[in-house]
């Protein structure tokens, strides 16, 4: 059975085409303010992306969820910080947050399939 994070992972880059196409000069204006902010300076870029995992979490966006966990992984985040990471969430949040816990669990799911079988 294919997850919402499977079908995330595999889609979202082409899904993403015709966005790029009609809105060239927001997602230009977008990167440049995502550069500046995942900027390591003193948060690493690991710390950073943790953070805006617990955002994702907080404000329910499924996608963010996935980018975030993908990226946190990438920076050098273990599973162990990324679960941690969702329990501040909910702390914080309360049971909206918790009902996503289950899509942080499989985008590292799936972030592990694609890397075990890569």
């Amino acid at each position: 059975m294919s997850t919402n994070a499977q079908t995330y992972y595999e889609n979202n880059a082409t899904a993403m085409k015709p966005v790029r196409a009609a809105m060239g000069d927001l997602l230009k204006g977008f990167s440049g303010l995502h550069q500046a902010a995942m900027k390591p300076g003193a948060l690493t870029l690991a710390e950073k992306e943790l953070i805006a995992l617990a955002i994702g979490l907080a404000v329910r966006c499924e996608n963010c969820i996935y980018a975030h966990v993908q990226a946190a992984l990438n920076a050098g985040a273990t599973r162990e910080q990324i679960v941690e990471t969702a329990g501040v969430a909910v702390l914080m949040q309360g049971g909206p947050t918790y009902t996503y816990l289950p899509r942080v669990m499989e985008a590292l799911e799936a972030i592990e399939a694609r890397t075990a079988t890569a």
